[in-house]
């Protein structure tokens, strides 16, 4: 079973209708019990990373999450949902992530337009990862953020330049995370989504 994180932050109908185009099951929910039983749950977000904390505190599902990933099962963060996974943020303040991978939140201090939003496209560090097989080098996707992950880069599968080097596909274990947001990005986050859809069967 495959879960859609319902955490009252953001509109989940894009994600919900591009799991529907390609066929993969899922339920939307926020209910401990449910999450527990699915083999997949999927991290959204948009907005501000404290307010997606304190939403992930409120329905107490930090450590639902948790415990999710450490009996390695599939969890995909988009947007905000892969900054969350990271230790901590800059925005607005100081604020602890979840964790999951090593790294920090920090703005996106360039010359070039903020937010980063739009079309750009993406470079692979790491060329043979399942959750890649059906795109290629360049290919353009679609983000939407103002803050970006400064990071070791071990974790990096996928990256984008905005002045600065973004990591745009991350990889740990069983974790997985998009900063753009795949649901919006045409037949190349579909064929993200749909690899990702085969990795957890």
């Amino acid at each position: 079973m495959n879960v859609i994180l319902d955490y009252d932050v953001g509109n989940l109908d894009s994600i919900e209708n591009a799991f529907k185009q390609l066929g993969i099951s899922f339920i939307t929910s926020k209910d401990p019990n449910i999450i527990k039983e699915c083999h997949s749950l999927i991290l959204p977000g948009v907005g501000a990373f404290e307010k997606s904390m304190k939403a992930l505190e409120e329905t107490k599902l930090i450590p639902v999450i948790k415990e999710h990933i450490s009996k390695g099962k599939y969890l995909l963060g988009i947007c905000i949902g892969m900054q969350l996974l990271y230790e901590k943020s800059d925005e607005n303040g100081e604020f602890e992530g979840l964790g999951i991978f090593k790294g920090t939140v920090n703005y996106l201090d360039v010359k070039l337009k903020i937010p980063h939003m739009g079309w750009n496209q993406l470079k692979f560090k790491k060329r043979n990862h399942p959750i890649l097989k059906y795109i290629k080098e360049d290919d353009y996707v679609y983000f939407v953020h103002s803050y970006y992950v400064q990071s070791n880069h071990d974790e990096l599968l996928a990256y984008t330049n905005y002045e600065k080097i973004i990591p745009a596909i991350v990889s740990q274990g069983n974790v997985y995370a998009t900063q753009f947001h795949p649901e919006k990005s045409g037949t190349v986050g579909l064929n993200i989504l749909k690899a990702y859809g085969e990795m957890i069967k």
